[in-house]
């Protein structure tokens, strides 16, 4: 799977003064932070004339590169970017007051660029610049904060700790394999007119170099200050993430009504397999690939509808990103999409519903078998950080060899992606998934955890084992902590005296209304399903008799009272 990959050289140098007082740094991360944080990028250069310009450069670069790491993954790129930067300034201002009772104490411009997935995120205050090479094309994408008082004198007017109060540009832009960043300090852009910038950035691939002959062209043209300079090339990009997808195709109408034999970018409409009031399904014949697939259409209904049409783009990315044979495949494509829709992988099979209709008594193996499928399922989702919260009968299938399918993305969890706007409101309006199944912290506004899906995991191998739901009813339209506190687990052998006490066990304490005493993770649900927990084998002591075997329960007491009336009867004949 292609990844974020750029290369980058620099160069800095004091020039004709005593000391550098412009700082730089860069930091590319690996695994999970390269595709939650991105690549940062600053240059800084501290303020001609300030008491520590040299000490506050360094701190803006070095406090923004190890804080911006430690920010929550829930935070977007602007938010963590603002809070870092609204921090180091007051730290900025605050020491030059105390320590050099000046606004000039500790001042430094600040430029930065953080590269996350296919975006470009630009923070900048003061006169550094940040600019972009693109196809030919050469711009400053950043503006200098400069007053002029004259030709020949001008001033800084914006700056990391000039005041208590931070007022920073940002700015972010798509990103284009091959595109060239330059940033520099004002010892190097003052001194090279862009034309020449450009010519230098053209002028061959090692980015190291190019830098080194940019700050030496700045020095031959008498450049008066410390010269710096990074320059940045974007190598490959991956697939773009969630926020992008929608950004581009939100733009898109949504398809018309579609007909057998119409051709859909490709695709020729074979049939209607699905309809309703929220979305349309087709199998239809790829003719570019030659192969069956399955077209999936939001419904014309919610085509003004911002919050349907993001959650029916955030169902076609999540799939984009789950890789594994017991979830359904969302199929790629490098054409242009004339309208809204997406493209799966076609299953020719029964919905679990519909195999739990013709199979109302399964053998338990052939239950272990599926829930041994789903639970591998769910943990792809939970390796990449998701959570599917609307796992049921209806989102599962068989496909043509019998192997178990998630097929709905509709409301997955994506914790690690900060860049969307959460599609989740925790609240009780906005409750994503289906009633019976959905886990009860869902509805009582709290976050859901692996654990959630887990509930609603052992909710369908309840259903699976004993045709009925756990609690013995539907749950409560509204369910809210009180009504959710009078749900009481309906013992196995209720519905089917053939379940051993111990599975029994596993699914009670899978199917905890409170979250903290269900499992810690799926294999030991799988486990106790399939290995008899010590912990399970003494609970039937404390079923009542009458609950546990109501028969036997009647024929005791049966007994019990005929053997007391002929005590009483020898006692009172005697």
């Amino acid at each position: 799977m292609p990844k974020l990959q750029v290369s980058i050289g620099f160069a800095s140098d004091k020039g004709i003064k005593e000391d550098n007082e412009d700082f730089f740094g860069s930091l590319i991360p690996d695994g999970s932070q390269l595709v939650y944080k991105g690549i940062a990028i600053a240059i800084a250069d501290g303020m001609s004339g300030s008491d520590a310009g040299k000490q506050a450069s360094h701190c803006c670069v070095i406090s923004f590169l190890d804080d911006y790491y430690s920010t929550p993954d829930s935070w977007s790129v602007k938010q963590a970017g603002q809070k870092i930067l609204s921090a180091t300034n007051s730290w900025l201002y605050s020491q030059g007051q105390v320590r050099f009772e000046s606004a000039k104490g500790m001042v430094s411009t600040l430029s930065i660029m953080v590269l996350k997935s296919t975006t470009a995120h630009i923070f900048h205050i003061g006169d550094s610049r940040i600019y972009l090479l693109r196809a030919g094309n050469f711009e400053q994408l950043t503006r200098d904060h400069r007053i002029w008082v004259s030709n020949e004198k001008n001033y800084l007017n914006r700056a990391m700790g000039i005041e208590p109060r931070l007022e920073v540009d940002y700015k972010s832009l798509s990103l284009e394999t091959g595109d060239m960043f330059l940033m520099t300090t004002d010892g190097v852009h003052d001194f090279i007119d862009e034309k020449s910038l450009k010519k230098l950035l053209l002028g061959g691939t090692d980015l190291t170099l190019i830098a080194h002959k940019i700050i030496q062209q700045a020095s031959d043209n008498h450049s008066d200050d410390n010269l710096t300079c990074q320059v940045i090339r974007v190598d490959e990009l991956p697939l773009a993430k969630e926020d992008e997808v929608i950004r581009r195709h939100s733009e898109l109408s949504f398809p018309p009504p579609l007909e057998p034999g119409m051709v859909l970018d490709g695709y020729r409409i074979e049939a209607e397999l699905h309809a309703s009031k929220r979305t349309q399904i087709y199998r239809a014949f790829d003719k570019k690939t030659g192969t069956t697939v399955i077209l999936k259409t939001p419904s014309i209904f919610y085509n003004d509808d911002t919050h349907y049409i993001e959650h029916f783009l955030h169902e076609e990315w999540a799939g984009k990103r789950i890789n594994h044979e017991n979830v359904l495949k969302i199929l790629g494509t490098d054409r242009e999409k004339s309208c809204i829709y997406y493209v799966t992988e076609f299953l020719e099979g029964l919905t679990l519903r519909e195999w739990m209709t013709a199979n109302p008594k399964p053998d338990i193996k052939e239950v272990r078998n599926i829930v041994s499928q789903l639970a591998k399922g769910l943990r792809a989702f939970h390796r990449m950080e998701m959570l599917h919260q609307d796992l049921k009968p209806e989102n599962i299938m068989f496909d043509g060899n019998g192997k178990i399918k998630i097929i709905d993305f509709g409301s997955v969890k994506i914790a690690g992606i900060a860049e969307i706007t959460p599609l989740d409101h925790h609240s009780e309006e906005n409750v994503l998934g289906t009633l019976n199944y959905t886990a009860p912290e869902y509805h009582l506004g709290q976050r859901g955890t692996d654990k959630s899906d887990l509930f609603s995991l052992a909710v369908i191998t309840y259903e699976m084992i004993n045709g009925a739901l756990p609690f013995g009813q539907d749950m409560p339209e509204k369910p809210n902590k009180i009504n959710l506190a009078k749900l009481v687990y309906v013992a196995s052998f209720h519905c089917n005296a053939m379940v051993p006490i111990w599975i029994d066990g596993a699914l009670k304490k899978a199917t905890s209304i409170n979250p903290v005493l269900r499992y810690d993770d799926l294999s030991e649900f799988l486990h106790d399903l399939s290995t008899p927990n010590p912990k399970f084998l003494t609970a039937e002591e404390r079923i009542p008799l009458i609950d546990r075997n109501p028969l036997m329960f009647w024929k005791s007491l049966t007994a019990l009272l005929l053997l007391t009336n002929l005590i009483l009867l020898y006692l009172f004949v005697k």
